[in-house]
């Protein structure tokens, strides 16, 4: 359930449930798994799974409008955690007084 009325999935009805498994693997990556029931549509649950794969680099939203809107914003912030981070190191090894 949870469905909108008007949003059907290969003609599934307000019926459809959804069942998901999220399975961390132990390389990092995530295995995505999926039943559909609807048996109003389908003579049989259908399953499916994928791979998520675990990326060293960052991930951003890019499909919902308000991450769009915030992207600026964000990198914004990662642009000046790096240059705090940066002037740190370079105040640490700035050679001291030697005291």
């Amino acid at each position: 359930m949870n469905f909108h009325p008007r949003t059907f999935l290969r003609g599934s009805t307000q019926e459809l449930h959804v069942t998901e498994r999220l399975t961390l693997q132990p390389n990092g990556d995530i295995l995505y798994q999926f039943t559909m029931d609807d048996p109003a549509t389908w003579e049989t649950p259908w399953s499916g799974e994928y791979i998520w794969r675990n990326r060293p680099e960052l991930l951003y939203e890019y499909a919902c409008h308000e991450g769009n809107y915030a992207m600026g914003n964000t990198l914004r912030g990662a642009r000046i955690l790096e240059a705090d981070a940066a002037a740190a190191k370079a105040g640490s090894t700035g050679g001291g007084s030697g005291d």
